[in-house]
């Protein structure tokens, strides 16, 4: 696989992603749902943002790990949130540190949404490619 980063600014780095992911000699792509705070119960977290940010990161680490891919390779993330203030304010920390963990640079997008399932206040749908 091929990966090359398009950034025609520079304002974006200290925001842990890029502007466009070109990728091209693919193995395979995986197209993971919407990964959120959802014990492997099956119960959705009351927790507050950043707690289910957390247990949101572990649940697509786990999802991608199973699948036979890595971290890494997300090219396109999706996070939709409760409150986008919120999630730069008491969250962005967080996936920044989870972005330089595996050294993603991928495509972000972040939307507010009116709700998510029950009690779940943010969600991450990612492309991952090897």
């Amino acid at each position: 696989m091929i990966k090359r980063e398009i950034n025609p600014w520079t304002w974006q780095d200290g925001r842990s992603y890029v502007q466009a992911v070109e990728v091209k000699n693919v193995e395979g792509t995986l197209y993971v749902a919407g990964q959120a705070a959802v014990h492997p119960d099956g119960r959705s977290s009351t927790a507050d943002m950043r707690s289910q940010l957390a247990l949101a990161i572990e649940n697509l680490e786990t999802v991608i790990a199973e699948a036979g891919y890595g971290c890494g390779n997300i090219v396109r993330l999706t996070i939709y949130s409760t409150s986008s203030d919120e999630f730069m304010d008491k969250c962005f920390d967080l996936l920044q540190a989870f972005m330089a963990r595996h050294g993603v640079k991928s495509a972000i997008t972040l939307m507010q949404v009116v709700g998510l399932f029950e009690t779940l206040n943010v969600e991450l749908e990612a492309t991952v490619v090897k």
